[in-house]
């Protein structure tokens, strides 16, 4: 005899402004120090709170992804958005960033009610200025407050602009020898030759400061880029379709790998390049001709 499942029970949530529900700033700060994942902003662990900026005031959270280089400049807010509050994100995004250039910055937006108008006004700044903007929910649940930190706008997915790119051309090779080693910097200028191999036109290295791209001799085209460090190389794969394909063959050969804002991004070793080759020469060949394809 198949015994019936019981029903799964229902427990009626009610949406509530966090003011009304005894909720602070502060409050709300301590939540997020505790658990910065609910965030979603990746493996971002909280470096400082209420960080003071020179005749701006003080920064709620400074949060930080040390595997990535990236800071996030956190300022949140009970209600809706105004105007200041936009100002104030985007003011101290640019004085954490101009004072610490050695990390890709992003400003981040946390509010209860992020309105159309000031979503629009957001995504004026967006080509320029990367954010994030987080519309926090609060349930009610019986006696239980629930959050629920919805992404509303992340202009970090947006197609970047390579022209802008190039102008960070500051460095050369050996800066980046010196910075990571000699070994994964070769590993780079294999891949180069590999996507020499099937480009319309030869490519060649740009040696920026937070990453090498490339370029045709004339503009750049960062379809691939690279960021040695001491023992391994990380490759971004941009333009590249299909990335389903790519991640299961990937998944299979046991190397390191993810998928982020829309590119592929594997983590190698000499020794996985070697072993590996084949398959990564198949996936730089397929991204060349995407990319040309466009």
């Amino acid at each position: 005899m198949v015994s019936t499942p019981s029903l799964v029970q229902l427990t009626k949530a009610t949406q509530v402004r966090l003011r009304d529900a005894g909720v602070t700033e502060t409050w709300l700060e301590d939540v997020i120090e505790k658990d910065p994942i609910i965030l979603g902003l990746g493996e971002a662990t909280v470096i400082d709170r209420q960080r003071r900026q020179e005749k701006a005031g003080r920064l709620d959270l400074l949060l930080e992804d040390q595997d990535e280089e990236k800071r996030y400049e956190v300022e949140l807010m009970l209600g809706s958005t105004d105007e200041s509050h936009v100002i104030r994100t985007i003011e101290y995004w640019d004085i954490e960033r101009r004072k610490y250039p050695g990390y890709d910055h992003c400003a981040v937006l946390v509010a209860e009610d992020i309105t159309t108008r000031f979503l629009n006004v957001i995504s004026l700044f967006s080509g320029s200025i990367p954010i994030i903007a987080i519309q926090v929910n609060a349930l009610k649940v019986e006696d239980k407050l629930v959050l629920n930190f919805v992404k509303v706008l992340d202009s970090r997915k947006l197609r970047k602009d390579d022209s802008t790119e190039i102008k960070a051309k500051d460095t050369d090779r050996q800066y980046w020898v010196s910075t990571a080693s000699a070994a994964t910097v070769d590993l780079v200028d294999k891949f180069l030759g590999i996507i020499n191999q099937v480009a319309d036109k030869p490519r060649q290295l740009t040696y920026n400061r937070y990453f090498i791209g490339l370029n045709d001799g004339m503009r750049p085209g960062n379809f691939v880029t690279f960021r040695p460090k001491r023992s391994f190389l990380n490759v971004s794969f941009r333009a590249l379709s299909q990335t389903e394909i790519w991640e299961k063959r990937l998944g299979e050969s046991g190397l390191e790998f993810d998928t982020k804002n829309e590119s592929l991004r594997i983590k190698l070793t000499p020794k996985d390049f070697e072993e590996n080759k084949g398959l990564l020469t198949e996936i730089l060949h397929q991204c060349v001709k995407d990319y040309e394809a466009e």
